[in-house]
């Protein structure tokens, strides 16, 4: 049995494994942000600690003869956040989280700072990276810069509550702005830019790799057996991989959330920050992947469901479904940037638009609008993500939207490519967190490690597959080039 834990911003999410790859239990306990200042978003670490306990206790309770078997651990988590702890592993404030936009004037500063930023990082400077974050604190709060002995994400932290022991893994640890992408290792430059040193930084293993042994207490206080193996384990994202198989070059994956994201496998580095693409390491050694994201995707459709007074998605998404395909032409366009937008454009100040009223517009035409708008904008980051024709054959379709079939479609249309759902994807980062915990335990039996990863990391069923319409098609590239059009005509006119 495998216990796969996965810190989110509003959950953290416990689920347990078996060598079946069923899952036989999950259990999970709310979580909340604090929003002390405009820009800031924080939580306690301590209350990560007590929500973890809550969930193990849970499955204990209710699972006890599977927790009596677990042998190994797994940790997923949100990227980016700035857990700060002095010599004796005590937090100095509270986290400052992957949303929290305070350090706008740091990035330019570290920017300017390491010309290299780009090269070694991979990836654009923007406050959601922890790395200017700790430039602000420096700024801002200096009696607490000074103190700093560690810096952890945010499920590192929680490992050293787990082991004692300061270890992070390499997805994670790319998302920091610290590290080295192509050579898996801290720069030092990178963090001599920040006033850090790398002893500050924790120990770095491959997320499929044994990092700790869980604390006799603990095992003790959750049913688990002792010498239980805690598995470097993976940002978000990449944890999301795993669970999903998306572990080879050419495979992965389209989250149609509350933002959107393309995240593709890779066996190199590829940087593309010219466009905002994400560069990061996969969780999975010699391993690496891309991401486009952008910021307003599902939530765009509960938007507008909200403003057209509907009663929900479906409902609205059901009008949109009766719209014939000369309707559809003449339907408005719509920008999807009601939060800014990052792939392609890095630009905060995009706003969202329609364009092309008249009075024959309905709901059922603005819900269409919006539709395309975010698969237009998914468009523009698969563009920039600049895979080779054909190297992808198929994406898999998560997160909430993956729902809609209509939207599914449109989806492939636009992009060109299949889209596969799959049952049981809702278990994301809990489930690749696991699956790392597996692999982890059979390298230590000794087994090679691209067999245990072909033996565990197996895509989950396929529950439908939308292969793209030509003709469709055809029509959505039309109307994509007037919405690139419209980006680029409203663009000074953004923010005034």
């Amino acid at each position: 049995m495998y216990l796969g834990l996965d810190l989110g911003t509003s959950e953290l999410k416990a689920l347990l494994l078996n060598e079946q790859h069923q899952i036989v239990a999950t259990a999970g306990e709310p979580l909340t942000l604090q929003r002390p200042q405009p820009l800031c978003s924080e939580q306690h670490p301590a209350d990560w600690w007590a929500a973890c306990d809550r969930a193990l206790q849970r499955l204990a309770s209710e699972q006890p003869a599977a927790m009596a078997r677990v042998r190994g651990i797994g940790l997923s988590g949100q990227m980016h956040g700035a857990v700060l702890v002095d010599a004796h592993n005590t937090v100095l404030r509270p986290a400052i989280l992957w949303n929290d936009g305070r350090s706008g004037d740091e990035c330019a500063e570290l920017e300017r700072r390491v010309p290299r930023l780009h090269a070694l990082a991979g990836n654009l400077a923007m406050p959601g990276f922890t790395a200017p974050k700790l430039l602000w604190v420096a700024r801002h709060e200096p009696a607490v810069f000074a103190r700093i002995d560690g810096v952890l994400l945010p499920k590192d932290w929680l490992r050293l509550q787990l082991c004692g022991e300061r270890i992070g893994e390499m997805s994670d640890a790319a998302g920091t702005l610290w590290l080295d992408v192509a050579a898996r290792r801290w720069s030092a430059e990178l963090l001599g830019a920040c006033g850090l040193r790398e002893s500050q930084m924790p120990r770095l293993v491959e997320g499929s790799a044994a990092a700790g042994t869980l604390l006799p207490a603990l095992a003790r206080r959750w049913g688990l057996p002792d010498g239980v193996l805690i598995a470097g384990g993976g940002g978000d994202n990449a944890a999301s991989a795993v669970g999903m198989g998306v572990v080879r070059p050419g495979e992965g994956f389209l989250s149609l959330g509350t933002s959107g994201v393309i995240f593709l496998a890779s066996d190199r580095f590829r940087p593309n920050p010219a466009q905002a693409v994400h560069a990061f390491c996969h969780a999975l050694p010699g391993r690496w992947h891309q991401m486009s994201v952008m910021l307003s995707a599902a939530s765009s459709l509960r938007w507008v469901t909200q403003l057209l007074g509907q009663p929900d998605e479906a409902t609205l998404l059901a009008q949109v479904a009766r719209l014939d395909a000369t309707q559809r032409a003449r339907a408005p366009l719509f920008l999807p940037y009601l939060s800014g937008e990052r792939t392609p454009h890095n630009n905060p100040q995009a706003q969202g638009v329609f364009f092309g009223l008249d009075s024959t517009h309905d709901a059922a035409a603005l819900g269409h609008a919006v539709i395309e708008g975010v698969a237009f904008g998914l468009l523009d980051g698969w563009l920039a993500l600049c895979a080779d024709p054909g190297s992808v054959p198929a994406l898999s379709l998560v997160g909430g939207g993956a729902r809609s079939a209509l939207w599914a479609q449109l989806l492939a249309s636009a992009l060109g490519v299949a889209l596969h759902t799959h049952a049981g994807s809702e278990a994301g980062g809990a489930l690749g967190a696991a699956r790392l915990a597996w692999l982890a335990d059979l390298g230590g039996q000794g087994v090679d490690s691209e067999a245990a990863i072909a033996q565990v990391c197996l895509p989950p069923p396929v529950a439908r597959r939308f292969e793209p319409d030509a003709a469709e098609r055809a029509a959505l590239l039309l109307r994509h080039a007037r919405f690139q059009g419209l980006y680029s005509a409203l663009k000074p006119h953004f923010g005034r």
